[in-house]
């Protein structure tokens, strides 16, 4: 493993577990109006992105073409709000491990997906890993009450996540981490703000309290502004198809994080899941695997390719 796969995988894995650890903040903004917390998070985390979006990015973006600033539009709309929205509608009528169950089963999906819209068949040292990965995930959360309603919008919930990925990358490349960030923040605070107005009225958005707003400043600070960048860093390094492996580690830092504010307990179904986790990432991401340099280049080329195939979507 090269130094660039190296700190691709780092950053990858830490972006997950820091939105593993945004699932237990979430508990703490259940009386919090879903769209103006949105709204809150993602306009704060655009404000501090802002300067660090990087030389030229004016004209970075004014060289976007109408069919990509749609793209980023849909990506905030589906990777960003939706999914939280999805989880949200999910858990009404679903234990929150149904959406979680499904959601770890993303990098299934993208093993699968990527290599189709690229042309060629899965991988199957990464389909390998991300099926470890999955089962991995359903044993650290294990499989809650739930109805055909919140097994729809646990579905939701997964094509959310997936395409917080897919969707990224025609566009990771002209705009790069940081400035990407910027943008889906803004355009997902306005969307926030478009649902609360249509869905909750003039009760959108309210002062929080003491635990809400330290809650909201973990999401905004901590999982968006560096989340974000830190997974969009290493999805252009190790690719769209082996950063979406890293996504179990998203239930393995919730499990271990919930004790901390008495939502749940660290058992050994979740010991023996967290390992199962770790053994699909690290088979499926290359880590246990030695590189040669020709090994490396035709998996730049089948990333190149990928990205070409998305452009023409």
């Amino acid at each position: 493993m090269n130094a660039t796969t190296t700190r691709g995988t780092l950053l990858a894995a830490l972006a997950c577990v820091l939105v593993g650890g945004s699932f237990t903040a979430n508990s703490l903004l259940g009386d919090y109006p879903y769209a103006g917390g949105q709204f809150l998070r993602y306009g704060l985390a655009f404000l501090l992105l802002v300067p660090l979006a990087g030389p030229g990015a004016t004209a970075r973006l004014r060289a976007l073409g109408t069919g990509r600033w749609l793209r980023l539009a849909l990506l905030a709309a589906v990777g960003m709000v939706g999914f939280n929205l999805a989880v949200l509608a999910a858990e009404r009528t679903a234990e929150p491990a149904v959406p979680g169950v499904f959601v770890g089963c993303a990098p299934v999906v993208v093993a699968v997906l990527v290599p189709l819209l690229e042309g060629r068949g899965p991988q199957r040292i990464v389909l390998y890993g991300a099926l470890f990965v999955a089962v991995g995930a359903f044993t650290v959360q294990g499989w809650g009450r739930t109805d055909g309603v919140g097994i729809a919008f646990s579905v939701c919930a997964l094509a959310g996540e997936v395409g917080f990925a897919v969707l990224a990358v025609p566009v990771l490349r002209p705009l790069g981490p940081r400035l990407l960030s910027t943008v889906v923040c803004g355009v997902a605070a306005a969307e926030s703000a478009v649902v609360g107005v249509l869905a909750d009225g003039a009760g959108w958005l309210r002062r929080p309290d003491a635990v809400e707003a330290g809650a909201l400043l973990w999401q905004a600070v901590v999982v968006t502004v560096v989340g974000f960048v830190c997974w969009y860093m290493g999805m252009q390094r190790i690719g769209a198809e082996r950063a979406t492996l890293f996504s179990g580690l998203i239930p393995v830092a919730a499990a271990c994080t919930a004790p901390l504010v008495g939502t749940g307990s660290y058992g050994a179904a979740q010991a023996v899941g967290s390992a199962l986790v770790f053994a699909g990432v690290a088979v499926g991401s290359g880590v246990s695997l030695p590189f040669t340099r020709g090994r490396r280049r035709p998996a730049a080329g089948r990333q190149e390719a990928f990205e070409r195939s998305l452009e023409k979507l």
